[in-house]
């Protein structure tokens, strides 16, 4: 961030009043909560590398999974069918 944006945010600051000044300083809060969060979640993973407990971590989906539909089966179910075969 430049020097000036940050003149600028600092003076329109100074302009707010103390119910503005206290919804700004939540949200610095939750901002460097969360950033606090993310830094020592990395640092866990990387102790977990160095250590060698943890070869590689998988990364989660971006999107949540789509619904899926039920397979209709006939017959017994595929649960069954899986036990009798390993016999």
């Amino acid at each position: 961030m430049s020097q000036t944006v940050l003149e600028q945010i600092l003076g329109q600051i100074r302009g707010l009043d103390d119910q503005e000044l206290q919804q700004v300083s939540r949200a610095i809060q939750a901002r460097l909560t969360l950033e606090q969060q993310t830094y020592n979640r990395q640092a866990f993973y990387r102790t977990l590398r160095t250590s060698g407990l943890v070869r590689r971590l998988k990364t989660r989906p971006l999107a949540e999974p789509s619904e899926r539909r039920l397979v209709q089966v006939r017959g017994q179910p595929v649960s069954q069918t899986i036990v009798e075969e390993r016999r």
